[in-house]
């Protein structure tokens, strides 16, 4: 038996309940927490990143990332450091000595959804970093951009079309 210090009443805060598995896409967020911790094996390190999701339905959600920095598989440590890197450019951070440098600046983080295994039920991973500000440009709209208009503009409010200035009238 352990006593709680206080007389806790169930009626006066809501039940947790399990987070259902976020569905697979990219979610704008930003990093609220990190710290370095040990792997269970005692034989390396790792940076735990915790994340909230910006906008939409899912916004105020969290997703989680584990960075092996220092471990002996050097293919752990190739994938982290690769990761990290995604992480420092989409953060537009390039030179990072503590992970707070990376704190509350919005990116988008690629969600995938990892099937169940064994005892375990479907979860959530990052599958990869982009920029916050990454837009893409659709290819028909660039073609009537402004810039391509504007000499067309210019001539028109001159009085004539520049491949009419040598054309007489008949």
């Amino acid at each position: 038996m352990a006593s709680l210090g206080q007389n806790f009443d169930a009626n006066s805060v809501a039940p947790a309940t399990p987070f259902e598995i976020l569905p697979a896409g990219k979610y704008l967020a930003q990093i609220i927490a990190s710290e370095m911790r040990d792997t269970k094996a005692g034989d390396g390190s790792y940076l735990s990143l915790e994340m909230e999701i910006l906008d939409g339905e899912y916004a105020g959600r969290k997703l989680f990332d584990r960075l092996n920095l220092n471990n002996p598989n050097a293919t752990a440590v190739e994938i982290a450091h690769r990761t990290l890197s995604a992480i420092c450019h989409a953060t537009g951070q390039m030179q990072v000595a503590d992970s707070d440098q990376l704190h509350f600046k919005p990116l988008v983080a690629s969600v995938k959804v990892k099937p169940a295994r064994g005892e375990y039920g479907p979860s959530n991973e990052i599958g990869g970093y982009e920029p916050a500000n990454k837009t893409p440009r659709p290819a028909a709209p660039r073609a009537a951009t402004p810039s391509s208009a504007a000499p067309a503009t210019v001539a028109k409010a001159a009085g004539t079309m520049p491949w009419q200035r040598g054309a007489t009238a008949a």
